[in-house]
């Protein structure tokens, strides 16, 4: 079977430079009536306007950024041959895999119902982990099976329902634009791509591009998937409002003391007094230097706060190779989310009584640190003492089974 290995890479077009126009919250009294207003919501950060044309492949991972990783691969280098071991023994890089799709994906809270809800999203992350193989190996067999596990879902599904669909949305819709841009742009001979592209454009991005108003994990896996979407379909309004909405969230989710007092908030949230700040912080009620890079989440659990750390670091780098610097707006709010957390996932410090007064940690950060520490570490030469450590410790890191997978292998001192 012919590969069609001819790229389809497009240039790069020149981006407008992003600036931040986010409001500073005013400070309130904790000692303040309840009910008076706590903070001002943030505005709507200006963002630099999509690319005059998308790179492709450009969902988290560029041409560069591939080849480097098969070369590290082929030369058996270290950790990048123990990761491709690691991803090619898995599962999800089974040609033996049968596709699953539902034209009714029903997820309901914690997983009740879970009607296709975990085989769609392990089908796309299964689709992911094909197309790596097919750029690392040429092995024909793995597009031919990433492609079966597209067509077979963009064949049938229609509706994702039940209280979690959104979520579901996300989740699933973050991995399959990533394996879509390496089939599509690098293997070619795809007869069914314009109705994989129609699902996209039809099944997910009409609730993508609404957000979220729940927990900030939330919007965040929402937009990760809706800006990997639109740089997948060339939808230059949609990429533009995604992005628009991932940076609104992202200074919303990471406290910085720049801040203020309280913690920036999403305008439709009204969170407007402190008291309704501090309950959705899940009872974080000190904002100062001693917490910077503490996250909305945190005291909820490491696992969720894991999932909104890396859709921040996703969306980042998309934007990167898509031209877009948003490093003035997110870069210092993923590295101190990145350090925060790692310190106390790895121990290096101990639980202060202001973090998440009268609650243990709950930790479990996942295997999600590789993006970001690469591109701040490895690109930037940023010194990330606690979140090199736990990146470190967990190499090589592997799946979650929801939408991060391979990372070690795919950016590990990855400079491109």
């Amino acid at each position: 079977m012919r590969t069609g290995k001819t790229s389809r890479l497009i240039a790069l077009g020149t981006a407008l430079a992003g600036v931040t126009a986010a409001l500073c919250m005013a400070p309130a009294s904790a000692a303040g009536p309840a009910a008076r207003p706590a903070a001002a919501p943030a505005a709507a950060p200006a963002v630099a306007a999509a690319p005059a044309a998308f790179v492709h492949p450009g969902v988290n991972l560029s041409t560069a950024q591939l080849d480097f990783v098969r070369g590290k691969v082929q030369a058996g280098a270290e950790p990048w041959k123990s990761a491709y071991n690691q991803m090619i023994s898995s599962k999800y890089a089974d040609l033996n895999r049968t596709p699953k799709p539902r034209a009714n994906v029903e997820c309901g809270s914690y997983s009740n119902p879970n009607n296709g809800c975990t085989d769609e999203r392990q089908d796309a992350i299964a689709a992911y982990t094909d197309a790596l193989a097919w750029y690392i190996t040429r092995d024909d067999r793995y597009a031919q099976k990433a492609i079966q596990l597209m067509d077979a879902w963009s064949a049938t599904i229609q509706q994702h329902t039940n209280s979690n669909a959104p979520l579901q949305t996300g989740w699933a819709g973050a991995s399959w634009p990533k394996a879509a841009e390496i089939i599509k742009h690098v293997y070619g001979n795809w007869p069914n791509e314009a109705r994989f592209d129609t699902m996209l454009r039809n099944v997910y991005m009409p609730t993508l591009i609404k957000g979220s108003n729940s927990n900030g994990n939330w919007e965040l896996t929402m937009m990760e998937a809706a800006v990997s979407i639109s740089v997948y379909l060339d939808d230059k309004t949609d990429y533009d409002t995604a992005i628009s909405k991932y940076l609104t969230r992202t200074a919303a989710y990471v406290y910085l003391p720049t801040d203020g007092s309280l913690p920036k908030t999403v305008p439709s949230q009204n969170l407007d007094t402190r008291d309704k700040i501090v309950n959705y912080w899940q009872g974080q009620s000190t904002f100062d230097s001693s917490m910077t890079g503490v996250t909305q989440e945190t005291c909820r659990d490491f696992v969720h706060t894991g999932y909104g750390i890396s859709n921040i670091g996703h969306v980042y780098e998309t934007a990167r190779i898509q031209g877009q610097d948003l490093y003035p707006q997110v870069g210092e709010r993923l590295r101190q989310a990145l350090g925060f957390q790692s310190k106390f996932e790895t121990k290096a410090a101990a639980k202060p009584s202001n973090l998440c007064p009268g609650k243990n940690l709950t930790l479990g950060l996942g295997p999600i640190t590789e993006v970001g520490f690469n591109a701040l570490n490895t690109r930037k030469g940023i010194a990330m003492t606690n979140t090199q450590a736990l990146t470190e410790r967990q190499r090589p890191a592997g799946t979650n089974d929801l939408f991060v997978a391979w990372e070690t292998l795919t950016n590990a001192e990855n400079p491109n």
